[in-house]
């Protein structure tokens, strides 16, 4: 099972908004009414930041994708046997015991230049944990998370930074919700829980070239059209009355709002590369991604847009923006590697995302701008560290994740890897049936989440309400910014 895929719209739907969403002002995350906020929120003093999540859904195998160089290696390689990258082909990461799978090669750069970091064994925790709890922890303790390795649970939990379930909203989305943003979190793959906070769902944009608005009503469709301009007029007055209700008063606020949004922001969605608007910081840094005016992989696509938004800040507006973007099919429990270990379906999925997030990483330095963005990884849990029979792996728990930027304090690897022993103490088995590598995290979603918001600019009182767990654990930020 993987995370659904956000099919493109009908073209009946399309009819009324090209892109995504029922209706515009759906699609601009104005389906609840604090949206109505969207212009009305308060904007930092002169410097800009950005935070970039990708998810990648399925659950990554974080242990083939940073793997460790020293004397341990010969541990992985003995248990993960036909999976084992060969260490001569890992990407080296220099001063540190670990390497990257090869389809990574295009973070080298990030690397060289001390702006990339390893967080190892990071995984949902409601606390510190030892072996010895977890096992003697009932299914429904407080101190397991819920319904661990069950990927729509776990996808929650990442996305909410919780340890329950049942959390409505977004570790994204009350960040947004705390630092007054004047965006909600901006999301380039469909709606996601990450973003949605108390009064607020995701601005939801569409991939680049695509028409963000209206049908008929952008503002190029006004032009010597009297019955295109008509019917704006008409709409506009429509929303313009007062209404007998208050909730149809809010209604009418939502879309003329959505109205102002979109006429903002359509312009910049729909540039493409080498088109009208198109940036040379941008395109250059995307070139090897791009195949005419077209970008070849959906995650270069939404790394693009992430790109453009973020050049043109001032049109997007306010000077803290949270983005998110999106990945799927993870899920290898068969083929995840065919024909060698370092080719099949992972190999696949994460040459799409280190391209995608190399090319971006470019884009910031070349738009000068690498200082104030930082990009990070997310998934819904590890893989077994011993292969199954499909030539693949299953649902785990803690794995390693990646965070870039200017501002990343690289060069080194932060958190703990686990002791590579099946039925040691950082594998939750113990009896012969169920050592299989499923690791302990010994790092919080809490303190990754964390140490990214109070760069951003959270305080510590802001980071006690956004992250509800993190009072449980000593230490709150890891410091890779």
């Amino acid at each position: 099972m993987t995370h659904p895929t956000h099919a493109p719209a009908s073209m009946d739907r399309r009819r009324w908004l090209l892109g995504s969403g029922a209706t515009l002002a759906g699609a601009l995350g104005t389906g609840t009414l604090s949206n109505l906020l969207l212009g009305a929120r308060p904007a930092y003093a002169a410097d800009y930041k950005a935070l970039v999540c990708l998810f990648m859904y399925g659950g990554n195998d974080g242990f083939n994708t940073i793997v460790p160089t020293d004397t341990r290696y010969d541990q992985y390689a003995a248990v993960r046997k036909g999976l084992a990258i060969p260490k001569a082909n890992l990407v080296n990461l220099a001063g540190i015991n670990y390497g990257l799978h090869p389809s990574l090669a295009a973070l080298s750069t990030a690397w060289a230049d001390g702006k990339l970091a390893p967080v190892l064994n990071l995984g949902t925790l409601n606390s510190p944990l030892t072996k010895d709890q977890y096992r003697a922890a009932a299914a429904s303790s407080d101190l397991l998370p819920d319904n661990l390795f069950s990927h729509s649970d776990q996808q929650i939990l990442w996305e909410t930074g919780t340890s329950d379930s049942l959390t409505r909203t977004g570790w994204g989305g009350r960040a947004s919700e705390a630092l007054g943003t004047a965006n909600p979190v901006i999301s380039v793959a469909g709606s996601t829980r990450f973003g949605l906070s108390s009064a607020q769902t995701p601005l939801v944009l569409p991939d680049p070239g695509a028409t963000f608005g209206a049908y008929n009503l952008q503002p190029k469709d006004l032009t010597n059209n009297a019955s295109n301009t008509a019917r704006k007029k008409a709409i506009d007055a429509l929303y313009a009355q007062a209404q007998d209700a208050a909730l149809a008063d809010a209604y009418a606020a939502a879309q003329r709002n959505a109205f102002a949004v979109s006429d903002r922001l359509a312009a910049t969605v729909a540039v493409t590369p080498g088109g009208s608007g198109a940036l040379a910081a941008i395109d250059s840094a995307f070139a090897p991604l791009i195949s005419g005016s077209t970008l070849k992989t959906g995650l270069a696509k939404q790394l693009y847009q992430v790109a453009k938004l973020i050049a043109a800040n001032g049109t997007v507006q306010g000077n803290r923006q949270i983005f998110f973007a999106s990945i799927d099919s993870f899920d290898t429990h068969a083929n995840q590697v065919t024909g060698g270990p370092t080719t099949g379906a992972h190999a696949d999925l994460l040459k799409e995302v280190g391209d995608a997030l190399g090319a971006f990483y470019a884009a910031m330095k070349n738009l000068g701008m690498a200082d104030a963005v930082t990009a990070f990884t997310q998934s819904d849990f590890g893989r077994t560290f011993t292969p199954n029979n499909s030539n693949g792996t299953d649902h785990a728990w803690g794995s390693n994740h990646l965070v870039v930027g200017g501002a990343v304090k690289g060069g080194t690897s932060y958190g703990s890897f686990p002791t590579l022993t099946l039925g040691g103490p950082d594998d939750v088995g113990k009896d012969s049936w169920e050592l299989q590598g499923r690791w302990i995290p010994t790092t919080s979603v809490d303190q990754y989440a964390a140490t990214m918001l109070g760069w951003f600019g959270a305080t510590d009182t802001q980071l006690a309400t956004v992250l509800p767990n993190l009072k449980n654990f000593a230490t709150k930020k890891l410091g890779f910014l």
